[in-house]
């Protein structure tokens, strides 16, 4: 499959570097995102997404790398992206004291949206928040202001929309529907960049990337990382598994054990060492052991243990 040509891409940066109080917190960070793709960004807090979020949206500059993001350069042009770009911050950003109408409308404002009236109301409809419009902001749960956060970053119609961990706090039913509509808004055109920690909507993102400390260590489609891990996994159940576990983290060849409810998924990057391994425990009475392929979340585990494995 060829590379996407410039004009296709909505984000195509290399070299991005920042630090702040002499702490690196993006190192050599790149990447290229094609328009209309749902584009998920993971990695543990502190490692540097947020801060590359904002590169990206023009509101911080790089030390160090280049690239555009919808044509414009990231450096020169930072005006024109802000203008093009609706970023939805980790925390609640609007005015709690305001409406949910008024919000909107001072949104609008800030904009200079064409028949803003219009634009508001056509935003309370799309994101069903007419019947609350006039309630005030500080009033509404997690998931109404998640959706009242979503409408104003779509007001002006942007061609990208950055959302910084946007279903935090939100409840499985709210954050289904947000998803919903994510890829509604994908399959007119619009890109996505979003950081999430849930693997679930990892999962439904069309491709990933996993940073830590700063730097990228593995992107691509779900199955493409999980596969690129190279990941050897066994699942264990049986009578408390849980006291099998740190057993089984003292034994080489055995990379990790991550607990999975009731069981154990158990992993290595070299199959006949792992299974060497596990050989005297699948003799145990009371213990079932079965292969398993690996899983998103046992390849993120597995990316986060060789950065920390890398910094030290």
């Amino acid at each position: 499959m060829s590379a996407p040509g410039p004009g296709s891409l909505a984000i195509d940066v290399a070299g991005l570097s920042k630090s702040f109080e002499g702490k690196r917190v993006v190192d050599d960070f790149g990447i290229q995102v094609p328009r209309g793709t749902i584009y998920g960004f993971l990695g543990p807090n502190g490692s540097g997404k947020t801060t590359t979020i904002r590169m990206l949206c023009g509101l911080l500059t790089p030390d160090a790398g280049s690239g555009t993001c919808l044509g414009f350069d990231l450096r020169r042009e930072r005006t024109a992206i802000k203008r093009r770009v609706g970023y939805m911050t980790q925390r609640f950003s609007l005015y709690e004291e305001l409406s949910i109408e008024e919000n909107l409308d001072f949104i609008a404002r800030v904009y200079a949206v064409p028949g803003r009236k219009q634009a508001v109301a056509n935003a309370l409809a799309g994101l069903g928040l007419s019947e609350r419009s006039g309630q005030l902001a500080g009033t509404l749960s997690g998931g109404w202001k998640q959706r009242l956060a979503l409408a104003a970053c779509l007001i002006h119609r942007p061609e990208l929309l950055l959302l910084d961990e946007p279903t935090a706090g939100v409840d499985p039913k709210a954050r289904r529907e947000f998803w919903d509509q994510i890829h509604d808004l994908a399959a007119r055109g619009l890109t996505v960049l979003v950081s999430t920690h849930y693997m679930d909507e990892a999962e439904r993102c069309h491709r990933l990337g996993y940073i830590a400390y700063g730097r990228l260590l593995a992107q691509g489609t779900a199955d493409e990382v999980v596969r690129h891990s190279g990941l050897s996994t066994w699942q264990v159940a049986g009578a408390d598994v849980m006291a099998l576990a740190n057993e089984l983290r003292a034994r080489s060849g055995i990379e990790m054990v991550v607990p999975f409810g009731a069981v154990l998924h158990v992993s290595g990057v070299d199959d006949a060492v792992l299974d060497e391994a596990i050989a005297p425990y699948r003799e145990r009475p009371g213990l079932q052991w079965r292969r398993v392929p690996a899983g998103l979340e046992d390849a993120f585990i597995h990316l986060m243990n060789l950065a920390q494995h890398r910094i030290q």
